[in-house]
C-alpha cells in the first residue's frame, strides 16, 4: 500500500532528513517534529499510521511521549516505534515496557529502513 503516513519525532534534523528522504522515496508521506510540543501539534493535525520517536528529546524524553500517546484513547492503537541510538542490552525491553511497538536503531541502514518500517505496518 502506498501513502502511509509516518511521523518522525527527533531533535536532530539530519536524522529526520535522511529518514524522510528514504521513506518518501518508497512512497510514504512523512511529517516531522523536533520536540514533544510539536509532536502533539502534528498528532492533533492528522493521525499518522506510525510514529518513529526518538527516546532522547529536549524538554521531555521520548518515553514520556510514548506513554502519553498510549494513554490517549484515540491514539492508543497508534504504532509507535522507538527510533534511537540506544542499543544497550535491555533497552528494547525498556522501550517496549513503556508502550513502544518496536525498536529501530540509528544510524539507519538506508537499504533496509523503509522495508523495516513497512514490516511494522504489515504492508
Amino acid at each position: 500500500m502506498a501513502g502511509e503516513r509516518i511521523l518522525i519525532v527527533d531533535d536532530n534534523e539530519l536524522n529526520i532528513d535522511l529518514a524522510q528522504y528514504v521513506l518518501e522515496a518508497e512512497g510514504f508521506v512523512v511529517d516531522r517534529a523536533l520536540h514533544v510540543d510539536e509532536a502533539w501539534a502534528r498528532l492533533r493535525a492528522y493521525r499518522p499510521d506510525l510514529a518513529l520517536i526518538d527516546i532522547q528529546l529536549p524538554g521531555a524524553d521520548g518515553l514520556s511521549l510514548v506513554r502519553a500517546i498510549k494513554a490517549t484513547p484515540d491514539l492508543a492503537d497508534l504504532l509507535v516505534i522507538a527510533f534511537t541510538a540506544y542499543a544497550m542490552p535491555g533497552d528494547e525491553q525498556r522501550f517496549r515496557a513503556a508502550g513502544c511497538d518496536g525498536y529501530l536503531t540509528k544510524p539507519i541502514d538506508v537499504h533496509s529502513f523503509a522495508a523495516t518500517v513497512r514490516g511494522y505496518l504489515g504492508t
